[in-house]
């Protein structure tokens, strides 16, 4: 007879009736113990050697010994000294506890678990009632003996496998831990029920997202992570070299302050002082932020010297490093994707781009996931259009392909989650609000005073864009036709000569999802742009040939997936939608 083959957890409960029609069959099932219930039976001595021990009916605290694996542990440490306590307790523990055990397990199929039946006589129960560990059973499918959340349960027959854990350092425990808690643990989060949820969707995400492009009829692309390409701010990349005679820190950092860090302050400390002016407060108060800000620029100035110093001692050469020119990881592939989209005709690329963060780490990550996608023969409203339809899919597939753990993630968590989901689907065509109108709209806002001064011309903050949609909209918007000064060098520069062909969808809760922009074809203008933004247009050379050579107006737009899973899962936090998250200072595994 033929073994049989592992049933994943999921086909056997999955089903509405909680795999009633399972009954009776035999399966072959594996996973991790989630938690357990112990029915004793009489508790019959093991011989072992030692003084015998009378038998009697158990106590509380030894019977909890008996069940509770780190109890047993705590046990052995007391006995080890001749504590008459552990001892006595030792002594309980060598019983060979008789009983049925309902344990239930999951092997990350789905959020619901299997109850299974196991009897004391065919396998030890206190090897599989620890939390954590791993086992692989044989038996047949039964209708559940008692009334209750399990409606079927697997009378166990075989134990094929058992794999045990260190109760004392296991750090997941029966009780409920909470997402900072687990997050110091990346290599068991997955294991939580919550955070299986977050990458099942995930994972039915990726699927749609292939689905979506191949059904039309874009082609999928891999592009660099590697690149000699500058960005636009090209201070914000991560270099690749093998020199290493001296160190980033060295050159821009004295007595442990950055000048990236100075700068950073100095902006915010400026934007304070013209608050308070606003404000109307005290002179004192003032006084004192600008004399705060003088020393913050005295200090910027001391930290530019040093640097120039440090310059002229070491200049690296990168003609000696391995790609012979300086190199980086890809801040963004959209460039490189123009190449084939102008040889294909529609392509899409979804990987990882690379950016330092050092701040607002719930939000931003250093390595993030993305999709980028791009046609010819297409101009602005073309790619709105797509963004827009492409979110939409994305967002029925998860509604379609997991709603267990989109139902229990929204009970746990977030339980407007489902309604924002339902809001994109149920919504006709997102409002389009100009970069013009959504200024008007938000310096009108009198009761809520922002952070950052609301003018035009400026980059609007994660507050603005909030703002538009969970309080003046109430629903998903497209704001387009941004200042050229806050997108790329390559966006398309519109008749006004003052603003660009560029787009967002911004969401409820999480922001802007997706950027679009339709890319200038005119060799001159893209040239001028480059200049005008203080890059060097030789390090554009191959970009610049594809104006030159069969130039065709293209658009395309990004989709930050990691935002998007946070959308519509409801999470607050972007470190706990991906499964290993790379922070400053934190890249454990």
């Amino acid at each position: 007879m033929d073994s049989l083959k592992r049933s994943q957890i999921k086909s056997i409960v999955g089903s509405d009736n909680g795999g009633a029609q399972f009954v009776g069959q035999r399966v072959l099932v594996g996973g991790w113990v989630k938690s357990f219930q112990v029915k004793p039976k009489k508790e019959v001595a093991v011989d072992s050697g030692g003084p015998d021990v009378p038998q009697r009916d158990l106590k509380c605290a030894e019977a909890f010994c008996l069940r509770i694996p780190l109890l047993r542990c705590i046990v052995k440490i007391l006995n080890q000294g001749g504590n008459p306590v552990g001892e006595k307790l030792e002594a309980v523990m060598q019983k060979k506890m008789e009983g049925i055990a309902y344990v239930r397990i999951n092997d990350g199929s789905c959020v619901n678990h299997l109850q299974i039946v196991l009897d004391s006589d065919l396998h030890p129960l206190e090897q599989v009632m620890a939390i954590g560990t791993s086992v692989l059973l044989e038996g047949m499918i039964e209708q559940a003996q008692t009334e209750g959340k399990y409606t079927i349960e697997l009378k166990v027959d075989k134990v094929l496998h058992v794999g045990p854990v260190n109760p004392v350092k296991y750090p997941l425990t029966k009780s409920r831990l909470s997402l900072e808690a687990i997050r110091v643990y990346p290599h068991f989060r997955a294991r939580t029920t919550t955070v299986a949820s977050v990458m099942r969707i995930r994972s039915i995400l990726t699927y749609a997202v292939h689905k979506f492009f191949q059904e039309n009829n874009f082609h999928h692309v891999t592009m660099p992570v590697i690149t000699t390409t500058p960005s636009q701010d090209h201070q914000t990349a991560f270099h690749i070299t093998q020199l290493f005679s001296v160190s980033n820190n060295e050159k821009t950092q004295v007595d442990g302050v950055t000048i990236e860090g100075i700068r950073s302050a100095i902006k915010e400390k400026t934007k304070r002082i013209e608050e308070l002016k606003r404000s109307d407060s005290n002179k004192e108060a003032v006084i004192t932020a600008e004399q705060d800000l003088k020393a913050a620029n005295e200090l910027a100035q001391k930290l530019e010297n040093e640097e120039k110093k440090m310059e002229k001692i070491v200049k690296v050469d990168y003609s000696k490093d391995y790609f012979g020119c300086e190199a980086h990881l890809s801040v963004d592939p959209g460039l490189h994707l123009e190449s084939y989209a102008c040889a294909l005709g529609a392509v899409y690329h979804f990987g990882p781009v690379f950016q330092p963060v050092e701040q607002q780490l719930s939000k931003s990550l250093a390595e993030m996931w993305v999709v980028n996608a791009e046609q010819v023969f297409a101009e602005f409203e073309c790619a709105m259009t797509c963004a827009e339809d492409c979110l939409k899919s994305l967002s029925n597939s998860i509604m379609t392909g997991c709603p267990d753990d989109i139902n229990f993630l929204s009970t746990r968590f977030d339980n407007k989650c489902v309604n924002r989901i339902q809001a994109v689907l149920s919504e006709g065509t997102f409002p389009r609000v100009s970069y013009t109108e959504a200024v008007e709209a938000l310096q009108k806002v009198s009761d809520h005073p922002f952070a950052t001064k609301v003018e035009w011309g400026i980059t609007l903050s994660e507050e603005h864009r909030r703002y538009l949609v969970d309080e003046l909209h109430k629903k998903p918007i497209i704001v387009y036709n941004y200042p050229k000064e806050v997108k790329p060098f390559y966006s398309r520069l519109n008749d006004d000569n003052k603003t660009v062909s560029a787009f967002d969808i911004i969401l409820p809760k999480v922001g802007t999802v997706v950027c679009g922009i339709q890319k200038e074809e005119r060799n001159y203008m893209i040239s001028s742009r480059i200049k005008e933004v203080g890059l060097k247009e030789e390090q554009f050379d191959w970009y610049l040939d594809l104006r030159r050579h069969g130039t065709v107006k293209h658009a395309g737009f990004q989709i930050n997936f990691d935002q998007l899973v946070m959308f519509l899962t409801g999470f607050g936090d972007i470190r706990d939608v991906v499964p290993f998250p790379r922070t400053k200072n934190d890249a454990k595994c």
